[in-house]
């Protein structure tokens, strides 16, 4: 079992660390099924980036926006969101920890 309110503060600890304010660790890989935390300071972003065949987003911490084709979506702590299967960029709006949840295709 997994501590995810631990992980979030020593992630969120790292990412302050951090000179693009941002830490990561994959807690979950089970065949096609992937589970990554990631800490975001305010403001840090992760770059607009291909998706996976299947995503969501869930906030543990703080608010973050998902932008697509120049528009965005605002989530706060303890939204659950299902991230466009397109291109899409992540931009945290507080101090942020997010559960992102993926599916691959091998």
């Amino acid at each position: 079992m997994s501590d995810l309110d631990a992980m979030a503060e020593r992630l969120m600890t790292q990412a302050r660390a951090d000179q693009h304010g941002r830490s990561a660790e994959l807690i979950t890989r089970d065949g096609p099924l992937r589970q990554t935390l990631i800490a975001l300071t305010n403001h840090s972003r992760l770059a607009e980036h291909n998706a996976p065949k299947a995503c969501s987003l869930y906030v543990l911490q703080g608010r973050v926006m998902v932008t697509t084709n120049g528009t965005g979506e605002s989530i706060g702590k303890g939204q659950l969101e299902l991230v466009p299967s397109e291109r899409h960029g992540l931009t945290a709006q507080d101090d942020s920890v997010v559960l992102l949840t993926t599916v691959t295709v091998d």
